[in-house]
């Protein structure tokens, strides 16, 4: 007979604090597992009206901590906005929108902002506007990384020339319609490994243990919107960072992220971050965790281990792809957004930057910038800018709504466009269409102090989602 403590238990005894719940699973059942359904609800009961009585006893204690305001990570603290923003660096002032601005400088109001920054693909979001690159001082803003977690490019130079697209135009459509998936559920029709999957992490809270399964069934596979997987062909340039001689080359780019793995660590720390960290209503999707509680802790390593997983999503995308083809890799470049680092300012402060829908650009740092299905994606060496917090655009940043995209296009006006451009589309929603973003071309001449430009890649096949 199963005696375990469900959530629809804990509801019904007014158990909705994310924390205790989280305790009862990893703790309480464990120390009580001898104990019938209803003498654990009564104990629990118990627990949260006279906490007190319980702080001493090993299986019961932790619990008892957040209703007796002892827990570092649910007590309440209010905190007011400072009444002057602190001053942020726009580039490209012109491709960004109003609603960025204003959600930038409510972020630039939070006691823990040290220093901001906006990209030319800036446009608004929740909580932190995408294209948005801020330093905090010792602190964790989830919604300030984002839903998708280690958001992440990857490029894979081949050795094939540009004509082999001609050549094996129908071996590369096949490929990717066999080897990758997309949309929320499901996953490829056969196993996938990878070391990722044995992380210790994933042993180390409730949360990270129930999202196992899902992690191992949606590895290798990406999610919906502007996710994708394309091949292409990539003029490197002269002198290039990776040592290949200039000229065209066959290539694999993906962009994707950690799946529901990262979705719902950013959703359970969200919510933990603002029943901690109490703000105004206007700014209470960019609550914080202090990195020195134990919540703060959890999260930062939870989206580490989804920046990881990101990491071996890309990896399973290329080796299945290119073994089908027996295409090999000549060089790969790669790089993530959706995040927060551990970085110093030029004055030696360690802060936290974190770069929602932002590149990473330090000086040498390589990265890959793409622009929609039909224009260019750029492979770029960072400029080390500090301004910038060493960050540049993630892409070209939309310039229409999903909702307004569709109602100003049709889809016989989207397959006009991808035949002037020369692009097959696999899949893929009039939401996407090119016209949804802006110029990339723009946007790059507006970051040209942050990045120089190494190569050029122009899609050619796209797979991406299909509603």
């Amino acid at each position: 007979m199963d005696n375990s403590i469900k959530t629809k238990d804990l509801t019904k005894i007014s158990y909705t604090n994310n924390t205790a719940r989280s305790l009862v699973a990893s703790v309480f059942n464990k120390h009580f597992k001898y104990h019938s359904k209803d003498e654990k609800l009564e104990i629990l009961v118990q627990i949260k009206d006279r906490p007190q009585d319980f702080l001493a006893n090993e299986g019961t204690a932790k619990i008892a901590q957040v209703f007796a305001g002892g827990e570092d990570r649910i007590k309440p603290s209010y905190f007011s906005l400072l009444d002057k923003p602190a001053a942020f660096k726009v580039y490209g002032a012109m491709h960004v929108d109003d609603h960025a601005i204003k959600q930038m400088e409510l972020a630039m109001s939070l006691p823990i902002s040290i220093q901001g920054a906006l990209m030319p693909d800036a446009h608004g979001g929740y909580g932190l506007p995408i294209g948005a690159a801020l330093a905090t001082d010792n602190a964790v803003i989830p919604y300030g990384v984002g839903m998708d977690i280690g958001c992440r490019m990857r490029l894979s130079i081949l050795d094939a020339s540009d004509s082999y697209l001609q050549r094996y135009d129908f071996q590369l459509k096949q490929a990717l319609r066999n080897f990758t998936h997309f949309g929320m559920e499901g996953g490829l029709g056969f196993r996938q490994e990878h070391e990722v999957l044995e992380h210790p992490l994933f042993r180390s809270t409730p949360l990270l243990r129930r999202l196992h399964g899902k992690a191992a069934r949606q590895l290798g596979t990406s999610g919906n919107g502007n996710h994708f997987v394309e091949f292409g062909e990539i003029m490197l340039y002269e002198g290039n960072s990776l040592g290949l001689p200039a000229n065209k080359y066959l290539a694999l780019l993906s962009h994707s992220g950690s799946r529901g793995l990262g979705a719902a660590i950013a959703k359970e720390y969200t919510a933990i971050a603002m029943e901690r960290c109490k703000l105004p209503n206007n700014t209470r999707q960019l609550a914080w965790l202090s990195l020195d509680s134990e919540a703060g802790a959890e999260y930062w390593q939870a989206m580490n281990l989804a920046g990881d997983y990101a990491k071996a999503c890309h990896d399973r995308i290329h080796i299945n792809v290119l073994k089908d083809l027996g295409l090999k890799i000549l060089a790969k470049v790669e790089n993530h957004h959706n995040f927060a680092w551990k970085d110093r300012l030029p004055d030696g402060k360690e802060v936290i930057i974190h770069r929602k829908g932002a590149t990473p650009a330090h000086a040498g740092e390589l990265g890959i910038i793409p622009g929609s299905m039909t224009a260019p994606a750029y492979l770029v060496r960072g400029l080390g800018i500090e301004t910038s917090l060493y960050s540049a655009a993630h892409g070209a940043g939309r310039a229409l709504s999903r909702q307004k995209a569709k109602d100003s296009m049709t889809g016989s006006g989207m397959k006009q466009l991808l035949s002037k451009a020369g692009v097959t589309l696999i899949g893929g929603n009039i939401d996407e269409n090119p016209r949804a973003y802006k110029d990339i071309e723009k946007v790059m001449h507006a970051q040209k102090a942050l990045v120089s430009t190494e190569g050029v890649f122009y899609p050619k096949i796209v797979r991406m989602s299909k509603d």
